[in-house]
């Protein structure tokens, strides 16, 4: 079974001698309300996506990070490369400002059967050739809180792309999933995440899970909805191990500032 490793590295200001560089991340902002280290993950970013709505939230909320400097000049810096989705929650004078600004719209508003996440999530997988697939880490901003329909939702787009890297974050916690394909290596930014961490297993029992790393390890453990769901464990130290016969969400709980 192939390893598969994972890192937070994205929460720590980008530094060249990075052991996980070679990662090209991508970012995509949905109409939530921006984690507080929003700018950190837009620098680290190569491709930053906005999803409908989640542009008023760039041109909103992005200026109050930076409350000493012109909140013009914040909306140039941080001008998103797409803004894509059905369009009907962006507002016309957002959309006006960034279409002024060279960002690329693409409206789908044709089509009401995929979530916004997964157009956007669609268009990184077609933009980026599969050559670059494999160090390929979608980031996306606002994922979790409101609505809990748009969580599941955003959760099955985790299922739905399951082959790529993709990790919902919020000001609380972060969320991917963990192929039943791969043996899994995940190595803690304790400066920055923890302790707290889940493994669920959303769509399909677990037969058999074996962890190493966390306060209460399973061995050879079956998970199921309406048994055992290993939720508020906690991280030991700085690597975890996961190996496990079904797909699993992994969460780790972000330290606050």
């Amino acid at each position: 079974m192939d390893l598969m490793t994972h890192s937070s590295s994205f929460l720590l200001p980008p530094v060249s001698t990075d052991n996980c560089s070679s990662l090209t991340y991508a970012l995509v902002v949905l109409n939530q309300r921006l984690p507080r280290f929003a700018p950190l993950l837009w620098k680290h970013a190569q491709l930053r996506l906005c999803a409908d709505g989640g542009a008023n939230r760039v041109y909103d909320e992005l200026p109050m990070f930076f409350p000493d400097e012109d909140a013009l000049d914040v909306r140039h810096r941080y001008k998103p490369d797409v803004i894509k989705g059905d369009m009907d929650s962006i507002r016309g004078e957002v959309l006006d400002f960034y279409t002024s600004l060279g960002t690329k719209v693409v409206d789908e508003s044709h089509d009401q059967d995929t979530t916004d996440l997964h157009k956007c999530i669609a268009y990184i997988r077609d933009f980026t050739p599969d050559s670059d697939k494999s160090n390929l880490c979608i980031l996306v901003a606002g994922a979790l809180g409101g609505r809990f329909d748009h969580e599941a939702g955003n959760i099955n787009v985790l299922y739905r792309f399951s082959a790529m890297r993709i990790i919902l974050i919020s000001d609380d916690c972060l969320i991917y999933l963990l192929p039943r394909t791969h043996y899994h290596e995940i190595h803690i930014q304790s400066s920055v995440e923890g302790p707290h961490c889940g493994l669920i297993p959303i769509g399909m029992p677990s037969g058999s899970t074996t962890t190493t790393g966390l306060q209460w390890d399973l061995t050879d453990m079956e998970m199921r909805f309406g048994g055992l769901v290993s939720t508020s464990n906690i991280v030991k130290g700085g690597k975890v191990t996961v190996q496990s016969s079904s797909d699993l969400l992994w969460t780790i709980s972000i330290k606050k500032a």
